[in-house]
C-alpha cells in the first residue's frame, strides 16, 4: 500500500539538494574507494614484470648448466679419442686396430653433433640474455609508473577527502531541515539505500523504478507534501522546482 506523511511539508527544492548531496558523496566516495584498487591493480603488474625478469634468469641458468655440461661431455670425448689414439698405434693386431679406429671415428661423429648442439646452447644464451634485459626494461619502467600512480593517487584521494568532508558538512545543513516528523523514517530509508532513498518525478513517473504514478500522487507532490514511491518506498519531489 502506498505511503504518505500526513500533513508533513517538505520543500521539493530541500528534497532535490538533499538527492544531489547523496549522489556527491556516492561518487566521491566511490573515486576514493578506487584509488586503492588502482595502486593494487599496478602493483600486480610490477609482480608479472619482476616474475618475467626471475622466470627469463632462471631460463639462463638452466641453458647455461645445460651448455656446461655438454662442454664437460666434449672434453671427456675428445680425452678419450687422445687415449684411443695412443692405444690405436699400439695395437697388436688388425682387428684391434680396427676396433680402436671405429671407436674413434664413433666418438669424433658424436662430437661433431655435440658441437653443433653447444653452439646452438650459446647462441640461444645470447638471445635469452637479451630477452632478460627487456624484462629489466619493462620492470623498471612499470615501477615508475607505479610510484608515479601511488602519488598521484595520494594527491587526489587528498583532494577528494576535502571535497567530501564539505559535502558532508552540507549534508548535515541540509538534513536539519527535514521535518521532525519525517526525520526518523528518512535516515532509515537513507542508512538502508543511500541515494536510492529519493527520487525526481518525471513526466508523473518515479524517477527512481519508473512507476507510473497516481494523479492523488501527484497532487499531494505539488503541494510539497512528503510522498513516497508506492514501489520502491523513495521519497518523491519535483525536479527543478524552484
Amino acid at each position: 500500500m502506498a505511503k504518505t506523511v500526513s500533513a508533513i511539508e517538505i520543500s521539493a527544492d530541500l528534497l532535490q539538494r538533499l538527492h544531489r548531496i547523496h549522489r556527491q558523496i556516492n561518487d566521491l566516495q566511490g573515486q576514493i574507494d578506487r584509488g586503492p584498487r588502482k595502486i593494487a591493480a599496478g602493483e600486480a603488474m610490477v609482480q608479472k614484470c619482476r616474475q618475467a625478469v626471475v622466470d627469463a634468469g632462471d631460463t639462463i641458468k638452466r641453458t647455461s648448466l645445460l651448455a656446461d655440461q655438454r662442454q664437460k661431455q666434449l672434453a671427456e670425448r675428445e680425452d678419450r679419442i687422445e687415449t684411443l689414439r695412443g692405444k690405436l698405434n699400439a695395437a697388436a693386431s688388425n682387428r684391434e686396430y680396427d676396433s680402436f679406429k671405429e671407436q674413434i671415428a664413433a666418438d669424433e661423429q658424436a662430437n661433431s653433433v655435440l658441437s653443433d648442439e653447444i653452439l646452438e646452447l650459446l647462441e640461444r644464451i645470447d638471445q635469452l640474455e637479451l630477452e632478460r634485459q627487456q624484462r629489466q626494461t619493462e620492470l623498471d619502467q612499470r615501477l615508475g609508473e607505479q610510484q608515479q600512480l601511488i602519488a598521484e593517487v595520494e594527491q587526489q584521494s587528498t583532494s577528494l577527502k576535502h571535497d567530501l568532508a564539505t559535502v558532508q558538512a552540507e549534508r548535515a545543513e541540509a538534513e536539519a531541515l527535514i521535518p521532525a516528523g519525517a526525520r526518523a523514517e528518512y535516515n532509515r530509508l537513507v542508512s538502508a539505500r543511500g541515494e536510492e532513498a529519493l527520487a525526481p518525478v518525471d513526466n508523473e513517473t518515479c524517477g527512481g523504478c519508473y512507476q507510473k504514478l497516481t494523479t492523488q500522487f501527484i497532487n499531494q507532490i505539488m503541494l510539497n507534501q512528503l510522498v513516497r514511491c508506492p514501489n520502491c518506498n523513495a521519497f518523491l519531489y519535483r525536479r527543478n522546482a524552484g
